[in-house]
């Protein structure tokens, strides 16, 4: 049995569904699910961790945040006394607060994979950016930072790898696309695969924090924006490769995949607004 935490999540589900095709006994739990786990009440914990032998970890809304190092320390006695051996954590690259999340895992007597990234492609498909493509802005305090966006199906397959495979514990995987790329790209990448003009306007970081906050997210993201687009990440990095004998995907297929689904199809209202290229 193998427990995927935040098993409707962006990579926990591509996860849980790469473990099923494969035959695997899967338990993909979160807040919803019966047995249910939930972060903030570890009497939730035990449950949904019985008669499993490895774990795929992943901390909502973010590892790096205070407080989080102890709950992972806590969660990885509860592992280990539950039976599990084996534990593959989703973790920030470029993140120092996360780093000590990492530790705690590191140090707790369980095999271990960490698995480092930082923006995902489908942050524009399946996230807080979806409905500014479909409106045809991107709004974020990145100036001209260059970032190595990973699709979320690479992250998905080194941690189904990690899970499967001994020959993965105690691996470090820093995670990129194949390129750098500054938001105004994104945005043309985006607009290329769409079909209609979709730009990037960058705001301070006093505005995003008004606009973190009416949207009800926590203001510290925008904190935690700030620090993750210093250029301290970028650079492209052979996690992919090292993990998976192959190169990651790039942005613009991941842009042309999701555009053949529909999802970035604006209602009526939002097309007649946005300008199309075609």
């Amino acid at each position: 049995m193998i427990v995927v935490i935040g098993g409707t999540g962006k990579t926990g589900r591509r996860v849980a569904e790469r473990l099923t095709g494969r035959g695997e006994r899967v338990r993909a739990v979160s807040r919803s699910t019966s047995p249910r786990f939930d972060w903030d009440d570890a009497s939730t914990w035990q449950a949904a961790l019985a008669g499993a032998h490895a774990a795929y970890v992943t901390y909502y809304p973010d590892l790096a945040l205070p407080g989080v190092p102890e709950l992972i320390a806590r969660f990885s006695a509860t592992a280990r006394a539950a039976g599990v051996h084996k534990a593959v954590l989703l973790s920030g690259r470029g993140e120092e607060g996360a780093l000590a999340s990492e530790r705690a895992l590191q140090a707790s007597g369980l095999a271990w994979t960490i698995v480092r990234c930082n923006w995902f492609d489908q942050n524009f498909s399946e996230s807080f950016f979806l409905e500014p493509v479909l409106s045809g802005v991107l709004s974020i305090p990145a100036g001209e930072a260059r970032e190595p966006f990973v699709d979320a199906d690479d992250i998905a397959d080194v941690a189904t790898a990690a899970l499967l495979d001994p020959r993965h514990d105690g691996e470090v995987y820093e995670l990129s696309g194949p390129r750098l790329l500054t938001f105004t790209e994104v945005a043309r990448e985006l607009s290329a695969a769409t079909g209609r003009e979709v730009r990037y306007e960058p705001v301070s970081h006093e505005e995003y924090v008004a606009e973190l906050e009416r949207e009800g997210l926590p203001a510290d993201f925008a904190d935690l924006f700030a620090m993750v687009l210093d250029g301290r990440n970028a650079s492209v990095t052979d996690g992919v490769q090292r993990a998976l004998g192959r190169p990651p995907r790039d942005f613009a297929d991941f842009a042309r995949r999701t555009a053949a689904t529909g999802v970035w199809v604006p209602s009526t209202s939002e097309r007649a607004a946005v300008p199309s290229l075609r």
